[in-house]
């Protein structure tokens, strides 16, 4: 009797030496075939998201730089499938005092952290926690980067962690529409988390896992279910706007305005660069990534070009284009007619007001100022040095009144009730006007003083607003004395080299670009010149007056004070009157540079690609992986003033 083997109930599955999105399956069959192969998924080939493990971490620091500040508390939360898998929360000896803002934004102080261990010992058991896993922090290079940072300063290797940024998954998959912006305190509530973000690492980590989770919810449609996808979410160019790139093809190099327009040949977009053809084509790339570029994109439907001499025409020419139209998509210079200035009325007893429009003989005028805080915090700068009443009646010699509370505490001269004359009120007007005119020492110096006394009291908040108020009083009236110093002058030339032995030339009257041109090398320049200012503008209004807008003429100033600028010719006078805001530009360069401090998240850099990614649309294709730049957080806060701080050099 013989015997025969018996075939398995099962087929072997045999993988060895094949490529792992093949599998080799033997079938059962006696005698054995061919093997058969089998092509996986694309599932099958990426990481699906659902066997991810991630851990959602989030940091508390002395500042706003790895470069000096330390951490102060780490706070992460390991999830997978959307289950929480475990947590890690620590808090961080920095090895410094912690600055009293950040205790404040925080609530951590020098005082808890004493006892705590130190980054060389806490940073080990972290990464342990984090091996093998992918990180997710709501603006990741600020997370990420203190913490190389940390790996660095104590010789530990930095593993190779893939990271998640969960704002720039925000600025992809929402709409300006649903939220306003990505701060973590907006997503939370948007997505109905359990914690609400407070500015400790734990609670914020737990926020962020909500605003994840929610945020994969969004990928669904668009077809991302792998961590690959993922990833290269940021790169992916959106197939419409590259089907859009023909639109660049007539745009020439060289400096100049372009101007995207739309379905009804509306300008959408104005903008300007030194070369024209690389700038437009750039729009059509994954280097633009912003959303609001992507939806102006959509609508194009032509290009409009304008080439210019230099990059001077090309920037006037914009801000004229953009006040012009006011394009949808421009954000910036759009209304000038909005700008505000301080006015010290024309009137028996002038007091001081707000205004939007610059009439000639009608009083004083200080600006102008981008904002309304900014134009309040010079009225109540000056009103804290000079008594000038703030009542908003018009008072007249012969009809009196009563005091308000203002004449008791000392603040006001009480013209209203004939306690003051008309020859003492208006030598305290004076002092405002000749510090509009040119010379802001009697009223900025009882101020400084002020300031340095409060800060010697150890009253360092008011010193602070003090402070700041004086430095938007001095900037507002170094800006008022610089545009004064171009308006009354009929004519002038200057020049710039073109770098290929030409110059590039401006013709300026009363502030207002009239002319502009480049004499090429070997071409006579005053002869070019007399040719320029035959064709040039004649600007329209009072000889007195600026002919253009303020914006316009700070650009012409901006040029004026470039390395390499000559002035060829002049008609009139060209000066400032002295002593002017110079010796207070020690107290502004002090000012300014103490805004880190008292700014430590504030970060104003443009976003790179991957903090500014556009959105996508379901059905568009899986895009690669790709690396990018983000951005840091910001939160401003006030700092303290020093003695030595308000005086000016």
């Amino acid at each position: 009797m013989s015997s025969h083997p018996v075939p398995p109930p099962f087929p072997s599955v045999a993988g060895e030496g094949v490529p792992p999105a093949w599998r080799q399956v033997a079938l059962p069959t006696a005698p054995p075939e061919r093997p058969r192969y089998l092509q996986a998924t694309i599932d099958d080939i990426g990481t699906p998201l659902a066997e991810v493990t991630f851990v959602v971490v989030d940091l508390e620091t002395t500042g706003g730089s790895p470069k000096d500040s330390a951490i102060t508390e780490i706070g992460a939360v390991k999830v997978r499938g959307g289950q929480v898998l475990g947590e890690f929360q620590t808090l961080v000896d920095p090895g410094r005092e912690i600055p009293p803002y950040i205790s404040v934004l925080t609530g951590i102080t020098s005082m808890m952290v004493a006892a705590a261990p130190r980054i060389d010992s806490v940073l080990p058991a972290f990464l342990e926690f984090a091996r093998g896993t992918v990180l997710v922090a709501h603006n990741a290079p600020f997370d990420l980067g203190f913490l190389r940072a940390a790996c660095e300063e104590t010789g530990t290797p930095w593993p190779p962690f893939a990271s998640v940024d969960t704002a720039v998954l925000a600025r992809r998959l929402l709409t300006r529409d649903e939220v306003p912006n990505c701060k973590l305190g907006t997503l939370a509530p948007f997505f109905s988390a359990e914690t609400q973000p407070c500015h400790r690492a734990l609670d914020d980590a737990r926020a962020t896992v909500d605003v994840l989770h929610g945020l994969f919810e969004r990928l669904g449609p668009l077809g991302v279910s792998s961590l690959e996808e993922l990833t290269g979410l940021t790169r992916q160019v959106d197939p419409q706007r590259r089907r859009k790139r023909h639109l660049a093809e007539h745009v020439p190099s060289g400096p100049g305005v372009y101007l995207f327009r739309g379905p009804r040949d509306q300008p959408l977009y104005v903008g300007t660069s030194n070369d024209l053809r690389t700038r437009v084509r750039s729009y059509f790339s994954a280097g633009e990534q912003r959303s609001r570029m992507t939806e102006m994109i959509a609508l194009a439907e032509r290009i409009e070009a304008l080439p210019c001499a230099h990059d001077l025409e090309a920037a006037v020419r914009e801000l004229r284009l953009i006040a012009e139209h006011k394009p949808r998509y421009n954000r910036r210079s759009r209304f000038p007619e909005r700008a505000l200035w301080v006015r010290l009325t024309d009137e028996v007893f002038p007091r001081l007001s707000v205004v939007r429009r610059v009439r000639p003989g009608a009083g004083v005028f200080l600006g102008p100022f981008p904002d309304r805080r900014a134009a309040d915090a010079a009225v109540a700068a000056v009103h804290e040095s000079l008594p000038l009443r703030q009542c908003t009646s018009r008072l007249s010699l012969t009809v009196l009144g009563t005091a308000c509370a203002l004449a008791g505490m000392g603040r006001c001269g009480a013209p209203c009730t004939g306690a003051q004359s008309r020859e003492d009120y208006a030598s305290i007007a004076a002092v405002f006007a000749a510090a509009v005119d040119s010379d802001p020492r009697d009223l900025v110096a009882p101020l400084l003083d002020r300031v340095e006394r409060l800060a010697a009291e150890g009253r360092y908040e008011d010193a602070a607003v003090l402070r700041d108020r004086v430095a938007v009083l001095v900037r507002a009236v170094r800006r008022r004395q610089r545009l004064e110093s171009l308006a009354t002058v009929p004519e002038f030339v200057i020049a710039r080299p073109d770098g290929a032995g030409g110059w590039q030339l401006s013709v300026v009257r009363r502030g207002r670009l009239v002319a502009a041109g480049v004499a090429e090398r070997g071409r006579s320049v005053r002869g070019y010149l007399a040719d320029l200012r035959a064709t040039a503008e004649t600007p329209v209004g009072p000889d007195d007056e600026l002919a253009a807008s303020v914006d316009e003429t700070e650009l012409v100033l901006r040029w004026m004070e470039k390395p390499g600028t000559r002035l060829v010719d002049v008609t009139g006078t060209l000066a400032s009157r002295t002593p002017g805001t110079g010796p207070y530009n020690g107290f502004l360069t002090r000012v300014e540079a103490g805004r880190a401090e008292r700014d430590p998240f504030a970060d104003n850099r443009s976003l790179g690609t991957r903090a500014q990614p556009d959105r996508v649309a379901p059905g568009q294709p899986a895009p690669r992986p790709a690396r990018g730049r983000g951005t840091g957080r910001a939160a401003a806060r006030r700092g303290r003033v020093g003695p030595g701080l308000a005086s000016p050099a």
